[in-house]
């Protein structure tokens, strides 16, 4: 006879898995060295993760390293905000890569953002070089 107590703690157990593993995410480059590197795991809170704001992408600030959509790139990048300023009223942010020698090309608005990664004592939250894994495997 199924054991209902075993189902429940089965289910449970993917839910906490599955929401573990959208607040992960590879580093692919070497833009932000020395502070995390390719192949390396950060953790992050998204802007809406199925309807639940973790942030506001509009309360970031300085120093803050997100994840956003790049419109120069064909994927996420994971880069530190080093200014912010307003143009005509409304708010954008420029960013960098710690490793790179200039800012990303266009300023960023804050519906671009869409994770922040998380820091404990002002160091980012990394798993090293579990993520090379899914480099090799997705071809990066």
């Amino acid at each position: 006879m199924t054991n209902y107590k075993d189902i429940f703690l089965y289910a449970i157990l993917i839910i906490v898995l599955f929401t573990a593993s959208q607040h992960l995410n590879v580093v692919v480059s070497g833009s932000m060295e020395p502070v995390f590197y390719r192949g390396d795991i950060v953790i992050v809170e998204k802007t809406n993760f199925f309807g639940f704001h973790e942030f506001d992408p509009h309360d970031v600030k300085v120093g803050d390293i997100v994840v956003y959509n790049a419109v120069w790139h064909n994927s996420p990048v994971v880069h530190r905000i080093v200014n912010i300023t307003e143009i005509n009223g409304t708010t954008y942010y420029e960013i960098k890569g710690d490793n790179n020698q200039r800012s990303d090309p266009y300023y960023v608005s804050p519906e671009q953002i869409q994770e922040r990664v998380l820091t404990f004592n002002d160091q980012p939250l990394i798993i090293p070089k579990l993520g090379y894994i899914t480099i090799i495997l997705r071809g990066y």
